[in-house]
């Protein structure tokens, strides 16, 4: 679809073509788009800076976005960024007072964790749910590499696999190396526009060829020193795996934080305490530590909210905390 606007110039009226598309690739100052009129890609950048809800932005555009652009002189240049249903972003790892945008206009997240090869840092699943919650972006959760477990790492993963399905989330067991679990989760996906996000080293990569062999996307090894993961994935990029079926690989995360939150915004959005917050003598404005006559600390007392749970929330709240002391005394 596209549409015809006049460009005033000092002495001549032109006529511009504006094309829609989908974003399809982001690289940083370069954006691949599928334009709506017979689907080709073009190469685009932007012109201007954007600002997403009062917070700066190290990537202005991202991946799903649907955009307006022209061709002038051979060249693709994003004009307007269509209104977004919906978006995931974190903290940049750079400028903690900006914001990355990871993907946009997503139906459902797709989180690749492991309990070994890399070993699973034990809240790292509560922090990713921090970024989708305050969207109601839905999530499904990939427990990967099952056929590497032990006994113990079977057990770790069915606890895990029974804390967030008891919380309302999907949660499956996978092999994307020997395809186990994937047929359940093709229909999970079909249809749906989905991030694919995760540390790296959990797999995502192989999934994906797993999921659409004709990628033939690069994998890596874990690192023999570390025991981490290694990126294999660099920039945010749609994989179409049928006409209506879209992926976002994300490159591999190694660390979330969240100075753009404020304290009371984490515990909103850990479900099971909001759910419980009008419970509490201070309500919606309980924090859920030392509060009197706090119900998520008696739901807690009795065995009703997750000891992992509580700890990843009480450890983002203190990292929040911290920055923002060290941030303010900075600033001085």
């Amino acid at each position: 679809m596209s549409r015809v606007y006049w460009a005033k110039g000092p002495i001549l009226r032109k006529t511009l073509t504006v094309h829609t598309g989908l974003v399809i690739k982001s690289t940083g100052s370069w954006y691949k788009v599928k334009s709506d009129d017979g689907g080709d890609v073009v190469k685009a950048r932007m012109r201007g800076r954007i600002r997403l809800e009062g917070m700066p932005v190290t990537n202005p555009i991202a991946v799903g976005d649907r955009v307006q652009y022209e061709i002038k002189k051979g060249e693709a240049v994003i004009r307007h960024i269509l209104p977004r249903t919906n978006y995931l972003a974190r903290q940049s790892p750079r400028n903690t007072r900006h914001l990355h945008l990871l993907g946009a206009n997503v139906d459902q997240a797709v989180l690749v964790v492991t309990v070994r090869y890399p070993n699973l840092k034990l809240g790292f699943i509560d922090r990713f749910l921090l970024m989708t919650e305050p969207q109601d972006i839905p999530v499904i959760i990939l427990i990967n590499k099952m056929d590497l477990m032990d006994e113990e790492d079977l057990e770790l993963a069915g606890g895990l696999q029974l804390l967030y399905e008891g919380l309302g989330y999907r949660v499956l067991p996978i092999s994307a190396k020997q395809g186990e679990g994937l047929d359940i989760l093709r229909q999970w996906l079909q249809g749906k526009q989905s991030l694919l996000s995760g540390q790296s080293g959990v797999g995502k990569s192989t999934l994906l060829n797993s999921l659409k062999p004709d990628l033939q996307l690069k994998t890596k090894e874990l690192s023999r020193h570390t025991g981490k993961g290694q990126h294999s994935t660099t920039f945010a990029e749609m994989h179409f795996l049928d006409a209506d079926t879209r992926l976002i690989d994300s490159p591999g995360i190694k660390k979330l934080s969240f100075n753009n939150l404020e304290p009371q915004q984490v515990a909103h959005n850990f479900r099971e305490f909001f759910a419980l917050s009008p419970n509490c003598k201070f309500g919606g404005a309980c924090l859920h530590r030392q509060e009197p006559g706090c119900a998520v600390k008696a739901a807690l007392e009795s065995g009703q909210i997750s000891d992992l749970r509580y700890t990843s929330y009480l450890q983002i709240l203190e990292e929040i905390e911290s920055q923002k002391h060290w941030q303010r005394h900075k600033d001085w």
